[in-house]
């Protein structure tokens, strides 16, 4: 898929790999200036050495002041702020128990991340790009999930954030897009991953012996590539995608359509 994203500037974060990384690289490619933003810097700059007119920037989405102070760098540095996707994300590995003894500080740790940074990140961004209007439409794309449409068990911090976001995202929109942003969200299913690697599909993930079962839920049998979200977020920063607001895309192979076991 191929989209003129030329002279535009795009931050994505948590790309230093996997989903993000992902995105960071299909936005290059189709011609974006690109901020590889990452807690993770040295990854995040091996990222972006890959790539033409990119460059990587340490950014916590928890912490406000660095947010602030990374968007504000991206104005003086490239002049605005056109697309930002809020990617950066954690989950739990340690901590898959009901609620009843899920810990706090694991709570804490998970909706700091996966919602409040994205609050935090959009505020930041949203600000300058309803500023500059005259740039055309800003487009804030949010990375959701498949568990915060349905459920899942034994990730309640996760689930919660999750959804969080997706109504999150729908009120952004709201309140956006009369001002010339447009804010979208794309809902992953299970995808390959250096995480989920090291929890289902590698030779020594932690839940492997559940891979079968997972994958007896996904009509496509598998789970996606990075490369598969990234054309989601493609088609949303896409210039001709100038009359979608507030959508949630699911990209789970089908996961969600239904249970697919015959009885």
């Amino acid at each position: 898929m191929k989209v003129n994203l030329n002279d535009k500037v795009a931050l994505v974060t948590g790309a230093a790999r996997g989903i993000g990384k992902s995105i960071a690289d299909c936005f290059a490619a189709n011609g974006a200036r690109v901020l590889y933003a990452d807690i993770d810097l040295a990854n995040a700059e091996a990222s972006a050495r890959q790539q033409t007119k990119c460059q990587a920037i340490e950014m916590d989405v928890t912490s406000g002041e660095q947010v602030e102070s990374v968007i504000d760098d991206v104005i003086h540095g490239f002049g605005g702020l056109d697309i930002v996707v809020n990617n950066a994300g954690v989950n739990t590995v340690d901590h898959r128990v009901p609620i009843d003894q899920f810990p706090r500080e694991e709570w804490d740790r998970i909706l700091n991340v996966d919602l409040t940074g994205v609050y935090l990140v959009s505020r930041a961004a949203s600000r300058v790009m309803v500023a500059s209007r005259g740039r055309g439409s800003g487009r804030i794309i949010n990375i959701t999930s498949i568990a915060g449409l349905v459920p899942l068990r034994l990730q309640c911090a996760f689930v919660a954030a999750k959804a969080g976001v997706v109504n999150l995202t729908r009120a952004m929109a709201l309140e956006l897009g009369p001002r010339g942003v447009l804010v979208n969200a794309i809902a992953p299913g299970s995808t390959l991953t250096d995480g989920t690697r090291k929890l289902f599909y590698g030779e020594d993930g932690r839940f492997k012996e559940s891979v079968q079962q997972l994958l007896d839920h996904i009509p496509l049998g598998r789970p996606a590539q990075p490369e598969e979200i990234a054309h989601a977020a493609l088609f949303f920063a896409a210039p001709e995608s100038s009359y979608i607001n507030g959508h949630v895309l699911t990209v789970d192979g089908g996961w969600t359509a239904g249970y697919l076991r015959e009885f």
